[in-house]
């Protein structure tokens, strides 16, 4: 109840500003790049290459303007709604505390006790009749608080649906596969009724995506002497890259999966040397690779996951990091096919896995660390393999997630203040009963 949804505002400013930006591009981009593909100077395949290409990415700056207006209006819907939803709700916790109820801050409607007379008390201890009256009412005013917050929960799905599929090429004719979205609208309610990306069945809530790239091909090289001697080196020839995920939910439930497919060539170098540490990497591979992985979780509680994956092609590298948050080094060199399994479990926000590799070719492997990951997430293991002609490798993993660690801990320490909580309500009703029937 303490959000300034003000934010939500702010922001579609932020977005309606972005596509005024766009459109300066567009501006710029016509007079500038588009403008000489489309005079009488430049002819041939050439030109008519560039036109097409001119021509795609004349129209993203045109689609770019109206998926930017479509969030900022998505933000001002919201804002609108939520406002409304939470007025209801805060009416609602009043109106209740105005009928002589208390509401806790997790919505728990209770009998308010303290706002009794010493007549009332007395017949709130030794009346049945009224003391089924106080839990009907009870009963009636949960369901209202539960009901509002239920709506506001509803709201918050829809909005988040709407966010995601605003930002969804839905044209696959346009030249582009990732590109903005040309037919986005500001409407959550066109977008709730829709349900692209969130469905429920039998109390799960999915939500899933397809992402498709490729071909292309690139090179690019950065050095920042700002930072002291750092710099990187990328060249890549993508085939294709194929990524599918999902979850369903259901309460403390969440199982997700995901596969994932790559065909192409990649080489990357970096180094650094600053205050954050040492990194030096360099690898290069050509070929194939999937992966496909299922995990299954119960809140912070527990957890687990398998995950298969398979590549058949070359790679080499090499690569040691030494930062705060990371201590890594390793190595390899593959040329042949392998197919590998990794499996393992959670439980309070500790995790083990171990995996193992089949392969065929010839190579070696290995490396060793720990580091802490975008998620904030500790993970510390190893791997090693070797193979002249047929072999493998194993590893293992732990892993450690800060969050789900403390959320357990205080989930823990709150079930005891619950306990302490009730025994010394029990003993105070005791004690009241006792005081009054003398």
């Amino acid at each position: 109840m303490t959000s300034d949804l003000s934010t939500l505002t702010s922001a579609a400013d932020r977005w309606d500003g972005m596509a005024k930006e766009f459109h300066k591009q567009e501006v710029a981009y016509k007079r500038d790049v588009h403008g000489i593909s489309m005079g009488q100077s430049w002819t041939g395949l050439s030109a008519d290459a560039a036109n097409r290409r001119f021509d795609i990415t004349l129209k993203e700056f045109q689609k770019a303007q109206v998926e930017a207006k479509a969030v900022a209006s998505l933000l001002r819907d919201a804002h609108t709604q939520f406002t409304s939803l939470w007025g209801k709700l805060d009416s609602a916790r009043q109106d209740a505390v105005e009928a002589g109820l208390k509401v806790s801050d997790q919505g728990l409607v209770s009998f308010d006790t303290g706002k009794l007379s010493q007549a009332e008390h007395k017949a709130w201890v030794h009346d049945p009749d009224y003391q089924d009256s106080v839990r009907k009412s009870v009963s009636s005013w949960q369901q209202l608080i539960d009901q509002r917050v239920k709506d506001v929960g509803d709201a918050d799905k829809d909005v988040q649906t709407a966010l995601r599929a605003v930002v969804v090429d839905g044209d696959p004719l346009d030249g582009t596969l990732t590109g903005f979205n040309g037919q986005a609208q500001g409407d959550i309610d066109k977008y709730a009724d829709q349900k692209p990306v969130h469905t429920k069945t039998d109390g799960w809530a999915a939500d899933g995506e397809v992402k498709l790239t490729g071909p292309g091909v690139g090179f690019s090289a950065t050095t920042d002497p700002k930072y002291g001697k750092e710099g990187s080196v990328k060249a890549y020839a993508d085939l294709f890259h194929a990524t599918a995920q999902g979850t369903l939910t259901n309460g403390d439930w969440k199982l997700a999966g995901i596969a994932d497919g790559y065909g192409g060539a990649r080489a990357t170098a970096n180094y650094g040397f600053n205050n954050k540490g040492v990194v030096g990497k360099a690898e290069a591979s050509a070929g194939l690779r999937a992966l496909i992985e299922g995990r299954a979780e119960y809140g912070p509680y527990a957890g687990g996951y398998g995950r298969a994956d398979g590549f058949a092609g070359a790679e080499v590298g090499v690569n040691a990091k030494v930062t705060k948050d990371e201590f890594t080094v390793g190595a390899k060199a593959f040329a042949g096919a392998k197919g590998g399994i990794a499996g393992g479990g959670e439980v309070a926000g500790i995790g083990f896995g171990a995996t193992a590799e089949g392969w065929a070719g010839r190579g070696a492997e290995a490396w060793w660390g720990y580091k802490k990951d975008d998620d904030g997430n500790f993970h510390l293991g190893g791997e090693a393999g070797a193979s002249p002609i047929l072999g493998g490798s194993v590893g293992f993993e732990f892993t450690v997630d800060p969050d789900k660690l403390s959320e357990t801990a205080g989930d823990a320490a709150d079930a005891v203040g619950d306990a302490v909580d009730s025994v010394g309500d029990g003993i105070g009703s005791v004690k009241d009963s006792v005081t009054n029937w003398f």
